[in-house]
């Protein structure tokens, strides 16, 4: 038996023997039929020849098979360095449908690289920073019928959440008067900071209005002395650099960067301080590799991490990268999290409105394949473009 290589330490020699791929039929809200969100939910296990498997989630067919052909028969402990194939393997780069599956091969090696040591994933990238994620609820159920905004906001709180979040598409219709919506939205937060106090509740725009209205009602929160946690997507996503203008004329916490993937997306808010919090979220930004730079970036410049709530594995992954933070941080559950998922037995550890690193090997998921379709087996190794290597081994381009 070879030794191990000192890049990897402690960890036996292995190779990767083949990436499975299963399909889930619902969206990342649970939904059937017409999803909503297109976040995939898809499950993907990474295979190696001494019988470990590591477990990961998302991406579609073909840039998964893009992906993972490149680490066929090749050391599953490199975790950056196949990141960087994968990103870097083509002529383009990735785009943010392939870094979705990079993404999900990415939380599969980490798994997999926790369960070869015995320890939580956690460990593996620092140790505990907290003991506990707080978290804020999506769409918290009603604590009776007609209860108004003020009483759920309240029992979001009293069960344990940290923020009651509420958005500008509840209670209206696709047609949409904008002078009337700041009004109503105006008078929701008024019975927000009632029900839940300072700091207690939140607000999403949902990238629904332009820059006036977005400032007019940021405005109107901020004069009556109203204390949101954050305000979350003031406007559309596309221009980033719109938020300058946002950022000098209003002082109420911004958080955004749910629909942006790896760090060259999010760099200049974080580096001009135009949000407080970041919402790129797992497996979008390219796992757990790619997002744990995006942390130590916000940390600089100290700004939080809010992510967006995806999917239950990668749910499951950012409870960990988060324990190993001090960041400001906030976890995103929809409804009162009772939610299960029939083929996964174990995913994260949520009770009393607060998420809970576990002591489970790798990411502390487990998954239950016959409940699922599968609808890729990647075994051939395809090295795409082949990376030109500095002296000392690192890639540098094609």
């Amino acid at each position: 038996m070879l030794p191990p290589g000192a890049d990897a330490l402690g960890l036996p020699q292995d190779k990767i023997k083949a990436v499975h791929y299963y399909g889930n039929a619902v969206d990342a809200g649970g939904r059937g039929g017409q999803p909503m969100v297109n976040q995939s939910t898809n499950v993907v296990i990474i295979e190696t020849e001494s019988g470990l498997r590591g477990i990961g989630e998302g991406g579609e067919p073909r840039t998964m098979e893009e992906c993972a052909s490149m680490m066929i028969g090749l050391d599953p402990f490199r975790i950056d360095s196949h990141w960087q194939r994968m990103m870097r393997g083509m002529h383009y780069t990735a785009g943010r449908e392939k870094l979705h599956s990079l993404g999900g091969l990415d939380l599969a090696l980490w798994d997999l690289k926790g369960k070869a040591l015995g320890v939580p994933l956690y460990q593996l990238l620092s140790g505990k920073s907290r003991n506990y994620i707080e978290c804020y609820s999506t769409a918290f159920p009603r604590p009776s019928q007609g209860a108004t905004i003020e009483e759920t906001a309240r029992a979001c709180r009293e069960a344990g959440f940290r923020v009651y979040r509420h958005a500008t598409d509840v209670g209206g219709g696709r047609e949409v008067d904008r002078f009337a919506l700041v009004r109503r939205m105006y008078n929701d937060c008024l019975a927000m900071q009632k029900g839940a106090g300072d700091g207690g509740w939140a607000l999403d725009f949902h990238t629904e209005f332009d820059p006036p209205d977005a400032i007019r009602l940021c405005t109107m929160i901020e004069q009556a002395d109203l204390q949101p946690y954050f305000i979350e997507d003031l406007i559309r996503s596309e221009n980033i650099d719109a938020y300058k203008t946002l950022r000098e004329r209003t002082r109420v916490p911004i958080a955004m960067g749910e629909q942006l993937g790896y760090k060259w997306d999010i760099n200049r808010l974080v580096e001009n301080q135009l949000i407080d919090y970041v919402r790129t979220s797992l497996p979008n930004v390219g796992g757990i590799t790619e997002y744990m730079k995006v942390i130590g970036m916000a940390e600089t410049h100290y700004v939080g991490m809010i992510p967006h709530f995806t999917s239950p594995i990668a749910e499951a992954a950012l409870v960990h990268c988060l324990t190993a933070c001090s960041v400001p941080a906030l976890m995103e559950i929809l409804g009162n999290g009772s939610r299960t998922w029939p083929y996964l037995p174990k995913t994260y550890d949520f009770k009393n409105g607060k998420m809970w690193p576990n002591e489970r090997p790798g990411l502390g998921v487990e998954v239950d394949v016959t409940k699922l379709k599968k609808i890729g087996e990647y075994n051939v190794y395809r090295a795409g473009m082949l990376l030109n290597q500095r002296p000392d081994g690192s890639y540098t381009q094609w």
